[in-house]
């Protein structure tokens, strides 16, 4: 088992067996979006035409990494959900926030779709 999903179930595991069945799953695919954020994020979001800067094109890569996103972002808040996490108090008092707190704030957890 890899560091991330390990960090995950750790502060999962605080909330009982009931909560670590159903996490489990969302973990994995946690972990697994991750994974492949980091790939796409290393390819090219857009293509300049060469003769109208001003033209620009959003790539294949660019859609991807913006479906991906949409997906973590939904496994995330529904693992604070599992956590007993409501997202209502802006106090670090979940597990889960000081951890995404931690990760030097990469994920906006406010931010409601």
């Amino acid at each position: 088992m890899d560091d991330r999903k390990r960090e995950l179930l750790s502060i999962v595991e605080k909330f009982g067996t009931d909560a670590m069945i159903e996490a489990q799953q969302l973990i994995d695919e946690i972990v697994f979006l991750e994974d492949k954020l980091k790939e796409t994020k290393k390819l090219p979001f857009m293509v300049v035409n060469p003769n109208n800067p001003t033209q620009q094109k959003k790539t294949a890569a660019f859609m991807v990494y913006k479906e991906l996103l949409i997906q973590f972002n939904a496994c995330l808040r529904n693992l604070l959900k599992i956590a007993g996490d409501t997202g209502d108090s802006k106090e670090d008092t979940s597990y889960l926030r000081q951890w995404v707190k931690q990760r030097g704030g990469l994920y906006d957890l406010d931010a409601r779709q």
